[in-house]
């Protein structure tokens, strides 16, 4: 199957709304970049938009220094990239024990404004040298890791598989939905719809990706990430459980393939590059 990269997104904090780029860096737990900072509570647990929609009004940038927090109403707030020197202590990820370092008070402080000081927000990084333990190593490998990315680093989306999911939701009277709601990695075009399901790899210019599962879908998908706000029907949730359910939870929809380096690492892939699916 021939296809091509269409978009590129990386989303350097996890549940805040990501960047769009023509370029990024290949590298064993992601695209550059990708989910290296985590928003926990007073608690120490980790927010989401599940909990916190509104996370998705924050965006997000990263400069050749520093991570860049953007919210309409309030000055942006950088961080250095340099990893902070701050305290250490272990969080939970889904079941995941981290250890992780407090990105300081001023981030703490601009993320209260942003998202209410009820919620007693800290940003956090992964500690130096630790590897998050991987959970299904029969199916991502023994060596995988991620920072804070739920499972797989990379996410593959497909436009075929949107348009798909679109004129199923016209015909059940409802509105089309973007690809940002789905917050996808690697955007590909040219792909009959959930065909990336029945593929193993993606081979580009300079790299292979390995796609080893489909994405089940949680309730993020009903979030407008432009507003935040939740769509009161919880579309496309049922439309696309409708369409293309997992295949080991007919309960749960899928969208997307969860995703693998299997190449060497720090080469770029970039915005029209033909891929070919296999």
């Amino acid at each position: 199957m021939n296809a091509c990269i269409e978009r590129l997104h990386v989303y350097p904090v996890k549940s805040l709304r990501g960047y769009e780029t023509e370029c990024a860096e290949l590298t064993p737990t992601g695209l550059r970049w990708d989910r290296q900072w985590l928003v926990i509570d007073g608690r120490g647990r980790f927010l989401s938009q599940r909990a916190v929609p509104a996370m998705a009004r924050i965006r997000t940038s990263v400069t050749p220094s520093a991570l860049v927090l953007e919210r309409d109403g309030l000055p942006a707030c950088e961080i250095a990239l340099e990893l902070q020197d701050g305290v250490g202590f272990t969080t939970e990820i889904w079941g995941d024990r981290c250890e992780v370092v407090d990105q300081g008070d001023a981030a703490a402080g601009w993320l209260a404004r942003a998202l209410g000081e009820g919620h007693a927000p800290r940003l956090v990084r992964m500690a130096p040298g630790y590897d998050r333990p991987q959970k299904r190593p029969d199916r991502y490998g023994q060596a995988t890791t991620t920072f804070f990315a739920d499972t797989a680093p990379f996410l593959v989306v497909s436009t075929g598989s949107l348009a798909a999911l679109n004129r199923a939701l016209a015909d059940d009277g409802l509105t089309p939905v973007p690809m940002n709601r789905f917050r996808g990695n690697i955007v590909v075009e040219g792909l009959e719809a959930f065909a990336e399901q029945s593929a193993k790899t993606l081979t580009g210019p300079a790299y292979r990706l390995g796609l080893r599962y489909p994405r089940e879908r949680c309730v993020v998908t009903t979030i407008d990430q432009q507003t935040g706000q939740k769509d009161p029907g919880d579309a496309p949730f049922a439309t696309l459980r409708r369409i293309n359910p997992m295949p080991d939870n007919p309960m749960g929809p899928a969208f997307g393939m969860l995703s693998v380096l299997e190449s060497a690492p720090g080469v770029m892939t970039r915005v029209g590059d033909a891929v070919r699916l296999s």
